[in-house]
C-alpha cells in the first residue's frame, strides 16, 4: 500500500494527507501515533523521480458518464491540461479566443489568469462541442453550485471506473514536451536533462518554462514531477 501511494501521489499531496491524519489523531488524544513526514519518506518539494503518472482518457469509460457537463470536463482536462476545478468552471464563450483559451483568475488555483494555445483540430472541435453544450454559461449547469457539481463529477467518474483524473494533466504535459522539443519526456523514455547537449538543454528549458506557464505553475521543479528531470 505504501508503494502505491509513493507511485501515485505527489509529495505535497501526501504531506497534506498526513496533516489531516495528524489532526484526527490529535482529536482522539493519540497525537504521538503519527510520526513526522520524514519518517515515512515524505519530503515536500523533493526532486522528480521520473515516474510516469499520466493516465489516458478512456473513451469507453467516458461514455459511461451520464451527465453531459461532467463528461465534457475530463475532455478539457486531457486536451488542455486543466485542473478539475478549471474544467468545471470553464466558460467556452469567454475562454475561446480562436488560437488560445484564456482562463479567468477566479477559475484557477492561486487566482492567476493564464492562457493555453489551441494547436490542433481536435482541440478546436472540442471547444466547439463545449460551446454548444454550455451556451453562455459554464460547465456547471445553472441549477447547480460548484460544490454540487463537484460531487456529481466524483460520483459519475467513480461509477464509470475512471481513476487518477489528475493523470490527464500529466498526459498533457508529457505530450506537450514532445511537441516542443521533438523528443520524448524523461518519464516517457526520453533523455534526462543531464544527458542533453548544450543546444538541446536550452530547448529543454524553454519547453519546461512554457509548460509551466500553461499548467499554471511558477516553479520548474513542480513541472519536473510531470515530465521528469
Amino acid at each position: 500500500m505504501a508503494a502505491w501511494f509513493e507511485r501515485n501521489l505527489a509529495p505535497g499531496t501526501m504531506a497534506n494527507l498526513m496533516a489531516h491524519l495528524r489532526r484526527a489523531a490529535d482529536k482522539l488524544g493519540k497525537a504521538d501515533i503519527v510520526k513526522a513526514n520524514a519518517f515515512y519518506g515524505i519530503v515536500k518539494g523533493q526532486a522528480a523521480d521520473n515516474v510516469d503518472r499520466s493516465c489516458p482518457l478512456d473513451p469507453e469509460r467516458l461514455a459511461l458518464v451520464r451527465d453531459m457537463h461532467v463528461r465534457m470536463s475530463p475532455r478539457l482536462q486531457d486536451a488542455f491540461g486543466l485542473r478539475r476545478e478549471e474544467a468545471m468552471k470553464f466558460q467556452p464563450r469567454y475562454a475561446d479566443r480562436g488560437d488560445r483559451i484564456v482562463l479567468k483568475a477566479s477559475w484557477c488555483k492561486g487566482g492567476r489568469t493564464r492562457w493555453i494555445p489551441v494547436l490542433g483540430d481536435g482541440q478546436r472541435r472540442l471547444l466547439d462541442d463545449a460551446r454548444r453544450l454550455a451556451g453562455s454559461g459554464s460547465l456547471i449547469p445553472a441549477n447547480r453550485s460548484y460544490k454540487r457539481q463537484k460531487n456529481v463529477y466524483e460520483g459519475e467518474t467513480r461509477r464509470a471506473g475512471m481513476r487518477r483524473m489528475h493523470g490527464l494533466r500529466h498526459g498533457y504535459a508529457i505530450r506537450r514536451y514532445e511537441d516542443l522539443t521533438g523528443w520524448k519526456a524523461p518519464v516517457a523514455g526520453g533523455p534526462s536533462q543531464s544527458e542533453l547537449a548544450d543546444d538541446d538543454a536550452k530547448t529543454d528549458e524553454r519547453a519546461r518554462r512554457k509548460i509551466s506557464a500553461e499548467l499554471g505553475h511558477s516553479r520548474l521543479q513542480v513541472v519536473a514531477r510531470y515530465i521528469g528531470a
